[in-house]
């Protein structure tokens, strides 16, 4: 006689749960050091001196760039600038 458990186990898939639910997968709180970041890039991109603060209103209009490296060095910009302001 054959173990029903022993048959489900092996039916179902890996990475799902009794249910048919998915696991969650922890999340990573260290993101930015992983993160491939070239520093001064989107500066040397928007045609921002050195020394000078991007603003606001540049950022805003990278992040509607038709370029999407641009769209996302504007986007992380922003987050970076929140969570400066956090702290």
């Amino acid at each position: 006689m054959v173990n029903r458990a022993s048959i489900r186990q092996q039916i179902m898939k890996p990475g799902l749960k009794r249910g048919g639910r998915l696991k969650k997968k922890k999340k990573d709180g260290k993101w930015i050091q992983k993160a491939n970041i070239k520093k001064g890039a989107l500066r040397k991109q928007l045609g921002v001196k050195k020394g000078k603060k991007i603003t606001m209103a540049q950022l805003n209009k990278a992040s509607k760039s038709s370029n999407p490296t641009t769209r996302r060095r504007a986007n992380l910009a922003k987050t970076f600038r929140k969570m400066k302001r956090k702290t």
